[in-house]
């Protein structure tokens, strides 16, 4: 497989391994489309995102790879309840994050994580329009070869 297929497989993989205050299942996926009634259910996907290249000698590459990790569920209610939805959600965000930081991947021992980004920290137009939970954290880990 690919050298991002391989790290967003092993994300998967440690996130399915972990341990959390929600349950789900991650799924790796190309295409995280789904349907307002799937959503009911706490969805994780994690989706290969870029790939950077850098020289890190005369015969050596550096490779940065991006990996995005998508938090959705259908939430049930308006008003102060969706205020603590929402919190809730953003805490799994944060342990989903932690969980990653620093560790090392066993499908891919070989990367190493470098950085988290979560952007959106949550989506207003989906909370608006459709009630749902829509947060990403973008996953940065390092390769050489």
């Amino acid at each position: 497989m690919s050298l991002i297929s391989d790290i967003a497989d092993a994300v998967a993989a440690e996130l399915a391994a972990g341990t959390f205050s929600m349950a789900f299942t991650p799924q790796r996926r190309v295409l995280p489309e789904f349907e307002l009634a799937d959503l009911t259910e706490l969805k994780v996907t994690v989706v290969p995102k870029s790939v950077e290249t850098d020289a890190a000698s005369r015969t050596a590459s550096q490779y940065d790879v991006r990996v995005d990790i998508g938090i959705q569920r259908k939430l049930d209610a308006s008003g102060a309840d969706l205020d603590n939805q929402v919190a809730e959600l953003l805490g799994l965000v944060d342990e989903i994050a932690e969980h990653l930081r620093g560790r090392l991947l066993n499908g891919a021992p070989w990367a190493r994580w470098t950085h988290t980004a979560n952007d959106p920290v949550y989506a207003p137009d989906h909370l608006a329009e459709r009630r749902v939970f829509t947060s990403v954290l973008t996953v940065t880990y390092r390769a050489m070869k």
